[in-house]
């Protein structure tokens, strides 16, 4: 029980969160389109159901998404995912209707929930990786866990009112944005690759670390940009339809 102590690990359960009800708004609609057409009494059960597999599933992927960013190089590609996809939550694209499958039968409604959700949740799975990355220690799979499960009611049960909140307070996606931003820039400057060239110190297993200061520094910066690019995406797209 001593990562519950930890600032960290609840700092990176809060990001988790966060992330999961910013970038899970199309996964809720999935849900609700998936399911649209069970019986009533049966409905209940495809989201639950269906909800519980998908995020299972996304606990995999990240299990794996946390192991492959050991490898050189690749967590600063993440660092670059994640910046694209904050900028396209700061300024989206016009997207089109939900081609969802509907069906009348419980486990094919929970199938497509699954699948969709699997196909939609790269963007999740990248951000909470790096969210996970800056609780270090053994800390990263139970918190990853804990986090996703923290917000699966919300999801399930909270989104149309987190939505109308986004709509009414835009800065709530700003924020948003700006936090993958942030997790971006600590990421980047974490990669094997890179390390060596950053001002480092010895933890208490005598591991390198990257000092707060510039982890915390390369944060700033990358929300920065993440801003800074999202009002660029804004402008011209309002000049060119101007």
């Amino acid at each position: 029980m001593e990562m519950l102590s930890s600032p960290d690990f609840w700092i990176a359960v809060g990001q988790i969160i966060m992330i999961d009800i910013l970038l899970g708004g199309d996964n809720a609609v999935v849900i609700a389109l998936a399911c649209r057409k069970l019986p009533p009494a049966q409905r209940t059960q495809g989201i639950l159901w269906g909800t519980a597999g998908a995020i299972g599933l996304r606990v995999v992927l990240i299990f794996f998404a946390l192991t492959l960013l050991a490898i050189p190089f690749l967590k600063l590609v993440g660092a670059v995912l994640l910046v694209w996809i904050g900028v396209k939550l700061l300024a989206p694209e016009d997207e089109g209707d939900h081609e969802v499958q509907a069906s009348d039968k419980l486990w094919a409604a929970i199938k497509t929930v699954i699948v969709a959700d699997l196909v939609m949740s790269v963007d999740n799975v990248i951000a909470i990786a790096g969210a996970a990355e800056g609780a270090g220690g053994d800390h990263k799979m139970p918190l990853v866990v804990f986090g996703l499960l923290v917000s699966i009611p919300i999801i399930v049960w909270g989104s149309q009112l987190v939505i109308k909140l986004m709509d009414r307070f835009p800065m709530v996606i700003v924020v948003g944005g700006m936090l993958l931003g942030w997790i971006a820039g600590t990421m980047a400057v974490t990669d094997p690759a890179v390390i060596g060239y950053m001002p480092t110190e010895r933890d208490a297993k005598g591991v390198a670390q990257v000092l707060d200061s510039v982890r915390y520094g390369a944060g700033v910066a990358g929300a920065l940009l993440v801003w800074a690019l999202g009002q660029l995406v804004l402008r011209r797209r309002a000049a060119a339809a101007g």
